[in-house]
């Protein structure tokens, strides 16, 4: 029988590059000139420096402007409190993965409403779907891409025919 895994994962690759777009943007901001300001990525998180939180706001919108140029959802980061090093201020951005309990029974139940004939089953931090035909799988996946309510950036993988 034909299935597919969802889950949520941020493409690292495109990550660094919505950090690099970003630090280029910021290099040639005006509002920026002789600020001591970067964007970091290590590891799926995303420091902010800049030296007060006017300037960090400023920041957040230029990251969230460039993750969306890259196609990667802007409500999986979540932000920390500003805390003061000196005279710098510094944010961290971390970009959520993987889907929780909660939003795994949210997209099960979505599946049974629609009255698509698959089955979902819940595996750690992926989402089984399977189904006799493919057109089912592929009906399922249009849902979940055109729904607004989940807000964590989705991929398919694992497709078996």
């Amino acid at each position: 029988m034909p299935s597919f895994d969802v889950v949520s994962e941020v493409d690292k690759h495109e990550a660094q590059n919505a950090v690099d777009q970003a630090n280029r943007e910021l290099s040639t901001r005006f509002d920026f000139r002789g600020v001591s300001a970067s964007f970091e990525l290590n590891d799926f998180v995303v420091a902010m420096v800049a030296d007060n939180n006017t300037q960090i706001e400023q920041m957040k919108s230029m990251l969230m402007g460039a993750m969306t140029k890259r196609s990667i959802k802007v409500n999986c980061l979540e932000f920390s409190a500003p805390s003061g090093v000196g005279k710098q201020t510094k944010v961290t951005a971390t970009m959520r993965q993987g889907i929780d309990k909660e939003l795994g029974k949210k997209m099960v139940k979505m599946i049974k409403d629609s009255k698509i004939k698959v089955q979902a089953s819940i595996q750690g931090d992926t989402v089984r779907v399977t189904g006799k035909k493919r057109d089912d799988l592929q009906q399922v996946m249009a849902m979940f891409l055109s729904d607004d309510s989940i807000d964590m950036p989705l991929a398919f993988k694992n497709f078996k025919d």
